[in-house]
């Protein structure tokens, strides 16, 4: 036997030992499962997904990891937004576009006010999954199983629509690959060049009392781009932009279909989307997503609530990020504003791990539910947890490396306050959220503003 047949004996058997490993969350009870009545459907629908393309490549993911790990020395800040479940009936061009648009227009405040490269990352083609606390929901003495996104079930309170449906992650999948197609044409084709960021006002009423303070910074960044231009810069870079896909990679059956062994490299890759993250729920340093993802080169998050401790850090760096590979991990801070000044000091100073980058939730820290019913958070919540992120950080001596939150494109009326001022009476205006309450266009600009001016004094 020669060398190379020696070669090829080995690659074979560490390519298995890789697809053994992807097997091994099966054995480690996961969390937040759909229950499936039958077998034989589920498995016609993993084959069939098995065999579809990746919906992004592997050195697409590289290339993120390599910014966010810009993003942990201060050299570059993430902005991740977009929905908090995706749903197929909204994946329409105009509701993609809106929310491409608000995060372009958050990045372009961002980038100028703050004097620094934004990584651009949706909560898109993808986010269908969402973990719940109870199993079932009751309504007027029925119950039925809980709406767990619509990669699972669906929204509507009857027996038929709650029913866990395995063909779901199908059209999860074709929806996730139409989403994506729209968002590269979005940001290739012209649509996100720079140099029209003054034709993108389509958000801040005149009523707004920031309306004057965008159109200002608009007015600003056209000025200076003209000026470039007229001393003969090349603007061939600013006619599109990067722009990556992330989601919370809850239902382990779908990420394992669309995990796929990279041809450069022998590596395996989750496909679903260029950075998958871990949540608070499932985050158990011995469970199944945190063993799933340990096993994937993508760039991973993990968020950490107001109780995570400095060991449950380390030890999930020590599981997910062995190599200590700047980019690979992000922790995603989720502490809430009254507590956020108090824990994440503690944490940062305790953790002390460079290559990781720290990055603030402050929406799922801040959730109420108001006198009339409607589950909620305050603009000056989020706010002040964004602030005290800030401020935990130059405690530290650590750096901020970015945002992650929930918005839309739309103007919708789920959050309270911020400019428009939107009260308890105001929710029942446009709430339309089948889960958790968004910022809206103009609250969403308003936090940009906000935070770019955090940056320039941190």
């Amino acid at each position: 036997m020669n060398d190379n047949m020696f070669t090829a004996a080995g690659t074979a058997q560490a390519t298995q030992q890789t697809i053994d490993g992807l097997e091994r969350w099966r054995e480690l009870n996961p969390l937040q499962q759909p229950t499936y009545l039958h077998a034989d459907e589920l498995e016609t629908a993993l084959t069939e997904l098995r065999q579809q393309p990746p919906l992004i490549f592997a050195g697409e993911a590289d290339v993120l990891t390599e910014h966010i790990a810009k993003a942990s020395r201060g050299e570059a800040f993430i902005l991740a937004g977009g929905d908090c479940a995706e749903t197929f009936a909204d994946a329409t061009a105009d509701q993609i576009s809106r929310r491409v648009q608000t995060i372009l227009q958050m990045a372009a405040i961002l980038t100028y006010g703050g004097s620094v490269p934004v990584v651009k990352i949706g909560r898109m083609a993808g986010q269908f999954a969402k973990p719940r606390s109870a199993d079932t929901e009751t309504r007027d003495g029925v119950t039925l199983p809980s709406y767990r996104g619509d990669i699972v079930n669906s929204h509507e309170f009857t027996e038929e629509a709650r029913r866990h449906d395995p063909r779901r992650l199908l059209e999860a999948y074709n929806t996730s690959a139409s989403t994506l197609n729209l968002i590269r044409a979005f940001t290739t084709g012209g649509f996100a060049d720079l140099r029209f960021v003054h034709q993108w006002n389509r958000g801040f009423l005149s009523a707004n009392k920031n309306y004057k303070r965008y159109e200002r910074t608009a007015a600003e960044i056209d000025r200076a781009l003209k000026f470039m231009e007229a001393c003969g810069a090349d603007f061939h870079n600013l006619r599109s932009v990067e722009f990556f896909a992330a989601h919370e990679a809850l239902l382990l059956e779908y990420e394992r279909a669309l995990t796929r062994i990279d041809s450069r490299t022998g590596e395996p890759y989750g496909t679903s989307g260029h950075f998958l993250w871990i949540g608070e729920r499932t985050r158990d340093i011995d469970g199944a997503h945190v063993d799933f993802l340990s096993r994937v080169k993508n760039p991973i998050g993990v968020k950490l609530g107001p109780k995570a401790t400095a060991d449950d850090a380390l030890r999930l760096a020590e599981k997910l990020d062995p190599n200590g590979t700047p980019g690979r991990l992000t922790f995603i801070t989720r502490m809430g504003a009254e507590t956020i000044r108090e824990r994440l000091p503690k944490l940062l100073a305790s953790v002390n791990l460079p290559h990781v980058t720290w990055v603030c939730d402050p929406m799922h820290g801040n959730t109420i539910t108001s006198s009339n019913g409607y589950k909620t958070r305050r603009f000056e919540d989020v706010m002040s947890e964004v602030s005290g992120f800030f401020d935990a950080h130059a405690e530290a001596g650590t750096i901020p490396g970015g945002l992650h939150m929930e918005l839309t494109g739309d103007d919708v009326t789920e959050v309270m306050g911020g400019g428009a001022e939107i009260d308890e009476e105001g929710l029942r205006r446009r709430y339309e959220t089948r889960v958790d309450p968004r910022l809206n266009h103009d609250q969403s600009l308003e936090m940009a503003f906000q935070v770019a001016e955090y940056l320039t004094s941190h």
